[in-house]
């Protein structure tokens, strides 16, 4: 066996290569199809402001994904957490009181889920499920079905220093509309990145979701690492809810309903296994950014919205197929002995699993 054929391609060893083509190649596309739009930086800065919260849920859901599980409960904790930041901002008045009010109620959610999870032993799926419900309706009842006008929030620190802009706010140049929302996102993406790639409990997460048995005879707390896990989840999301009540300036005790299968399908997109054992955080928030660029794209290009979901189911297996063709040498290796090509066999072929990837798209980690 030559060492050409055991090395992994280059679109293998570089974290989320696959999807990055993918988006470049769509990114290309719209730039030629609507030119006006996609050449210009508005577009960008508006990219910039509005998926931040998108990123968030899909950073926490890749993590909660790659350990094996699924977390149904955010969009309700985008609305409950949401809805107490709301009343303590705009009623009580109490600033960045109103901000750790907000956080400490997603912690509640996250810790919650946790518990039911590891402790008493719900299937993630229900538990998640019961505790959308729920909270969605502890915010609905609390709040009356009413939303909330922040009038008046661009002027205090919580909004300048959360989602306010880098540049005059006063002026309508495209690079003084640079959202700040963007970098606190960015630092958290570096963060989780080096925490899944770098830290014991990325790698405990990418063990669990291989075999929660495995990991216990390891040596894992399992339990222990699954309310960590959907504590994070909870932060999360109420850092998103945070954000997107702040840059709407307003309340909606619906707010967070339309991001559930947006969120878990950037992630597939992105390339985390939906069997868990493998997650990374690069191929997900450029999942976020395809289907984000989908819709806008679409619309500039002069199709009617009833496409958009046509093509984003579309964009989805291509992605997936690619992502699979690329990173899976065993299912390369089949596909093209369908089609009549020999190929040389290795033993990583052989077990489905990529030589030596780069970056955080790993399996079976060494707790």
């Amino acid at each position: 066996m030559s060492d050409r054929a055991a090395r992994p391609s280059l679109l293998a060893r570089i974290e989320g290569m696959p999807i990055i083509v993918v988006f470049a190649l769509m990114l290309a596309l719209f730039m030629y199809t609507a030119p006006e739009v996609f050449l210009a930086p508005q577009i960008y800065t508006t990219l910039l402001s509005t998926a931040p919260p998108l990123i968030l849920l899909a950073i926490g859901l890749t993590f909660v994904i790659g350990a094996g599980e699924i977390d149904l409960s955010f969009p309700s904790v985008i609305a409950f957490s949401g809805y107490v930041f709301a009343v303590l901002f705009k009623q009580y008045q109490l600033g960045w009181l109103a901000v750790a009010g907000g956080l400490a109620s997603g912690v509640l959610v996250g810790v919650v889920n946790g518990l039911l999870i590891a402790r008493i032993g719900i299937p993630s799926f229900i538990a998640t499920l019961g505790t959308q419900f729920f909270w969605a309706g502890m915010a609905t009842v609390l709040s009356g079905g009413k939303s909330y006008a922040l009038r008046g929030a661009d002027d205090t620190s919580v909004w300048q220093f959360i989602v306010g802009n880098f540049g005059n706010p006063n002026s309508i140049a495209w690079q003084d509309q640079i959202s700040i929302q963007a970098l606190w996102t960015a630092l958290i993406v570096i963060f989780l990145w080096l925490i899944l790639n770098r830290h014991r409990f990325g790698e405990h997460i990418l063990f669990i979701g291989d075999s929660n048995d495995v990991a216990r005879v390891v040596g894992i707390n399992v339990g222990r690492e699954k309310i960590k896990l959907y504590t994070m989840m909870g932060t999360l999301a109420a850092v998103a809810a945070i954000m997107l009540t702040l840059e709407n300036k307003n309340y909606f005790g619906n707010q967070g309903q339309g991001y559930l299968l947006t969120a878990i399908a950037a992630v597939l997109i992105g390339g985390t296994s939906i069997f868990g054992g493998r997650a990374t955080i690069v191929g997900t928030v450029f999942g976020c950014l395809i289907i984000w660029m989908i819709e806008a794209g679409l619309v500039a290009s002069g199709l009617t919205g009833a496409w958009v979901r046509t093509v984003q189911g579309l964009i989805f297996l291509i992605a997936i197929i690619f992502y699979l063709f690329v990173e899976e040498p065993g299912r390369r290796a089949e596909l093209l002995r369908r089609f009549g090509r020999s190929t040389e066999p290795d033993r990583h072929a052989a077990s489905g699993r990529p030589g030596a990837p780069g970056g955080a798209v790993r399996r079976r980690p060494s707790p």
